[in-house]
């Protein structure tokens, strides 16, 4: 008798589909003989089926396909509506991430889909990536520690970079003035450029093209997403925001530097295997950036042309961190990809002392990597003595936070009523990814009983490992 199918629903951009190819080999490894079916976007999934994962792809036209089948385990990586409906309809053994009900109940099922719905606009502090978060609710974290990535290829002597002009957002990539630039600044160095881009940016690479004084090859909007990943094979480097082809081409192998700018966070979306470069604003506002506020762009400010150049000559010659750290890039910061914990990292290509903002991003992925069993407590017990010794201003916030938190938890347990909406976003930043979380959670569980009782449990642990 057939092993029952382990149906995935991703329907978001390209991106987000290729994070969800590692989630496909941890799950096929885990479950040996069930068929992986994956619904997705047929303009994205089907000029990749050769760099996937084995899986049967279906578009949301075949849903009805999908509606006659019994599954070992539905899993939605989906925002929208639909997907959430389906995940509820269909017959399965297990569901995680948003799932609706008959009735209109909507819930997300699953500690670590529930932890990444909590970080929509409070993300600062976050440090799981989204390919690990797909993951880390159906299989065991030790098959995800245990996952080791092959590093980028190095082409010796190969001298032609490939720069990808365009992102979903315009706040996401740089000008077309500053890349023309960087043509002629690589071209300076001995470099070759050629400009990818998809069919939204023909005009901009046609513009790019003008611009730059120097020859550069112009690709944007001639090659298909399979066509790229075999161009990109000649590459020497591949400098790139933070988009999807960026993820297609460290997948295959492509070296990558991101252009990390606008409102992302590498350490959820960088890419996901070790030794790529993601360069980033030192600012305050880029840290967890999740929609800007500002007038202007001012994580734009610091990326000069020249300074990207030298980078980018560096990083076609050698992958020499110690060489690659003593680089004058003011007001940048670089980090390399790698793995810490069994999980995704960046580290800091600089000799800069952890700040508050780094200190307490360390002691909250340790908290939480305890409160859903990754490992015990006594793992964030070393990040919370750091944040106290070197940021008290920071750990004394959260600590005078929590006997407020204690009131309204044990008011809502008495009472049952529920937290006003602003409840997280009014709590001090410190403490923001603990009300966050423990505000969705009891959301998620429709405030009852239990789920007060639940949250002061929660609190009581982080009172105990910050005592």
């Amino acid at each position: 008798m057939a092993e029952k199918p382990i149906l995935i629903l991703q329907m978001q951009r390209m991106g987000d589909l290729i994070l969800s190819y590692p989630l496909m080999l941890w799950l096929a490894r885990r479950h040996p003989g069930h068929p992986i079916f994956v619904a997705a976007e047929k303009t994205f999934y089907e000029p990749l089926m050769k760099l996937s994962p084995p899986a049967t792809y279906f578009p949301w036209s075949g849903v009805k396909h999908l509606e006659k089948h019994d599954y070992e385990l539905v899993l939605n990586l989906s925002i929208q509506e639909k997907a959430a409906v389906l995940a509820g309809r269909v017959k399965a053994g297990a569901r995680l991430g948003p799932v609706q009900d008959g009735d209109g109940t909507r819930r997300v099922l699953g500690d670590w889909q529930l932890y990444r719905t909590s970080l929509v606009r409070n993300n600062l502090y976050n440090r799981f990536h989204w390919g690990e978060l797909n993951g880390l609710d159906a299989v065991p974290f030790t098959d995800i520690a245990a996952t080791r990535f092959s590093r980028p290829r190095t082409l010796p002597g190969s001298n032609k970079v490939g720069l990808f002009l365009g992102a979903s957002d315009a706040a996401k990539r740089p000008s077309a003035a500053f890349w023309a630039e960087l043509v002629d600044e690589l071209h300076g160095r001995g470099l070759r450029t050629v400009l990818f881009g998809g069919p939204a940016e023909k005009d901009l690479g046609a513009e790019v093209a003008r611009l730059a004084k120097g020859p550069a090859l112009n690709l944007c909007g001639t090659l298909g997403l399979d066509e790229f990943g075999a161009v990109g094979q000649t590459l020497g480097l591949f400098v790139t925001p933070d988009t999807g082809p960026m993820h297609l081409a460290a997948w295959t192998g492509l070296k990558c530097l991101n252009l990390s700018m606008g409102n992302v966070n590498p350490w959820e979306t960088g890419p996901l295997q070790p030794g790529h470069f993601v360069l980033r604003a030192d600012l305050d506002c880029a840290k967890g950036c999740w929609r800007c506020t500002r007038d202007s762009l001012a994580c734009h400010e610091p990326f000069r042309p020249g300074r990207v150049a030298g980078l980018v000559k560096r990083l076609v010659m050698s992958n020499d961190s110690a060489l690659l750290a003593r680089m004058d890039l003011p007001g940048l910061t670089l980090f390399e990809t790698g793995r810490a914990h069994g999980l995704y990292h960046l580290k800091r290509l600089d000799q800069t002392a952890p700040d508050a903002e780094r200190l307490a991003s360390r002691f909250w992925q340790r908290f939480f990597g305890a409160l859903f069993g990754l490992w015990d407590d006594g793992r964030a017990a070393a990040p919370w003595a750091d944040l106290g010794r070197d940021a008290p201003q920071a750990a004394e916030t959260l600590l005078a936070h929590i006997p407020e938190m204690g009131r309204r938890f044990t008011h809502g347990l008495r009472t049952g009523t529920a937290l006003d909406p602003s409840f997280w976003a009014d709590s001090p930043t410190m403490a923001r990814p603990f009300t966050g979380f423990v505000h969705m959670y009891l959301e998620n569980r429709d405030y009852s009983r239990e789920a007060w009782a639940h949250a002061l449990t929660l609190l009581e642990r982080l009172a105990a490992i910050c005592g």
